[in-house]
């Protein structure tokens, strides 16, 4: 049945119900063909992630099975033979992506060289950290960024706003390593009023394993020490990782802001006499939502590429902190696997956020 066709159920219906019917039909056809073209993107780009991952594996020097078996295992023809069988090796090139391809799928991303283990288990234990760390960013970031976007475009080209268009240019300027050492080192060695690092104190011990989230999961057991104790330590880092992305949240917000602003119906809002806050809440933003839920996903992109050294100048235990352990030793496996995890992540994110845009404006689901 076409988008124009009548459903056979309002076939006994009177016109005026019969095109009412239809009109609420419409929108949700639309927004399915509109999420079938976003889903078939995001495949096909996580498929062009494992080809990338999956070429530059191959294009390291040496015998693949040597260098994803170590040193001293790839001295045993036995292990030898059946990791090549495994992971088809003796055969032409596609049909060894295709069993790459395989075993991607049966959640088999090979066997790290750093810690023996299954590069699927070690992602699984370091995820949860990574992503507290980068759920706390995302809210601070986004908080803050909103707030002096929509403050900066209600006072355009006055000294607030020029203030904030110098701080929101610096902010994308200083590179997130450099904004964690200065940070660590003014609010640590010099004030001594934040940790060092790590994602607990040393009196203090992990909660009981839920969600892998200290924070939450302290918060599920009831441990409220153990709760302000993970906080206190994510502060600086998600403070780090929040100051990357608070310039261009600013920065997009206050153009948001400033194109609805000069709509006729703001300003007949206005003219009515309704409350400025009102207006803000009711019509600005509700208008600007949909370029603010684009650069969330944005932001946590920026969020994930910048936790990998983050993540190592605090010793805080994620993904970031994995994957930079990874590559010092040259861990292809687990290379791999953070590539291709982080990727998958981050095309899971805008598709959530494409998604919320559609659904807010309706007139994106046409192209």
């Amino acid at each position: 049945m076409t988008g124009d066709a009548i459903p056979e159920t309002t076939a006994g219906l009177d016109p005026a119900r019969r095109l009412r019917m239809l009109a609420l039909l419409r929108p949700s056809r639309s927004l399915l063909r509109f999420l079938g073209r976003r889903f078939a993107g995001m495949i096909l780009l996580l498929f062009g992630v494992t080809v990338v991952a999956w070429a530059l594996t191959g294009l390291v020097p040496g015998d693949p099975a040597a260098v994803n078996l170590g040193e001293e295992r790839s001295q045993d023809p036995e292990l030898v033979k059946a990791f090549r069988e495994k992971y088809g090796l003796d055969k032409p090139l596609p049909v060894q992506y295709l069993v790459y391809l395989g075993n991607l799928l049966q959640g088999d991303f090979g066997t790290s060289l750093t810690s023996s283990r299954p590069v699927l288990d070690d992602l699984r234990q370091y995820a949860p950290a990574t992503a507290e760390l980068a759920i706390a960013a995302c809210l601070l970031g986004f908080t803050v960024g909103v707030t002096l976007g929509v403050w900066a475009a209600l006072r355009r080209n006055r000294p607030a706003d020029h203030a904030l268009r110098v701080f929101s240019l610096a902010g994308l300027s200083v590179p997130s390593f450099w904004m964690a050492l200065l940070v660590l080192y003014l609010f640590f060695f010099r004030l001594g009023i934040a940790p060092g690092g790590g994602r607990l104190g040393i009196e203090s011990s992990p909660p009981p394993n839920t969600t892998g989230m200290y924070t939450v999961d302290a918060l599920i057991a009831g441990q409220w020490s153990t709760f302000w104790d993970a906080l206190y330590h994510i502060m600086l880092p998600a403070l780090v990782l929040a100051a990357a992305v608070v310039g261009y949240i600013t920065r997009y917000t206050r153009s948001a802001v400033l194109e609805v602003a000069s709509e006729d119906y703001v300003r007949a809002a206005r003219a009515k006499g309704l409350p400025e806050r009102t207006v803000i809440f009711r019509y600005i933003l509700r208008a600007a939502a949909p370029s603010m839920i684009t650069v969330l996903g944005l932001a946590f992109a920026s969020i994930l590429t910048g936790a990998v050294l983050v993540e190592a100048i605090y010793g805080f235990t994620g993904i970031g902190m994995y994957g930079f352990r990874a590559s010092v030793g040259l861990d292809l496996p687990a290379i791999a696997g953070v590539s291709i995890f982080i990727a998958a992540v981050y095309l899971a994110i805008n598709f959530v956020v494409d998604v919320l845009y559609g659904v807010i404006d309706p007139r994106i689901r046409i192209t």
